[in-house]
């Protein structure tokens, strides 16, 4: 296998946790102000400490290092959602982009939701351990979860029913 740079232990256990770290203690130091107004150099000097501080420990850099990655990830679903709920909203002028009511978009949007879950679990390897499981011979969750959700559903429409007609009162 062919090493780069950025995958030698130098960089990926040593420079990358340090500017992650220096730069996060950095921003909170600038916008609590915490040591003062207008004191960069200070800031930079704290937040340069606890980057180095940080990165003297194996097991800090060990947790960062495994953390990134589902970051990462996160991240991206995160941006593929608020994507495809920017689609439902107004453009820069103010125009509604979106034809349909305020019903259907919300709809939508949980439908994105729940598209960007799904693939989020599809790509990760996650879908066909949950498949497995709840399709594994033997087990009636499947079953048991519909009728769960048949039974809250009726609960829904009895209590938050059409409003609209007077009710009786004898």
């Amino acid at each position: 296998m062919v090493e780069t740079i950025l995958s030698s232990p130098i960089i990926s256990e040593g420079v990358l946790p340090f500017i992650l770290i220096f730069t996060i203690v950095f921003a909170i130091l600038q916008k609590s102000e915490i040591l003062g107004k207008e004191k960069k150099q200070i800031d930079a000097m704290v937040a340069m400490v606890f980057g180095l501080v940080t990165i003297t420990f194996a097991r800090a850099v060990g947790i960062i290092n495994h953390l990134l990655p589902f970051l990462a990830v996160a991240i991206v679903m995160i941006l593929v959602f608020l994507i495809l709920v920017a689609l439902f909203y107004k453009d820069d002028e103010g125009k509604e982009i979106w034809l349909y009511g305020k019903g259907v978009k919300n709809t939508m949007i949980v439908l994105a939701f729940i598209a960007v879950v799904i693939a989020g679990l599809y790509f990760t390897g996650a879908w066909d351990y949950l498949t497995y499981k709840f399709t594994e011979p033997g087990t009636n969750l499947v079953t048991n979860i519909v009728f769960i959700a048949i039974i809250i559903g009726g609960f829904l429409i009895v209590f938050y029913g059409d409003k609209s007609k007077p009710r009786r009162e004898d």
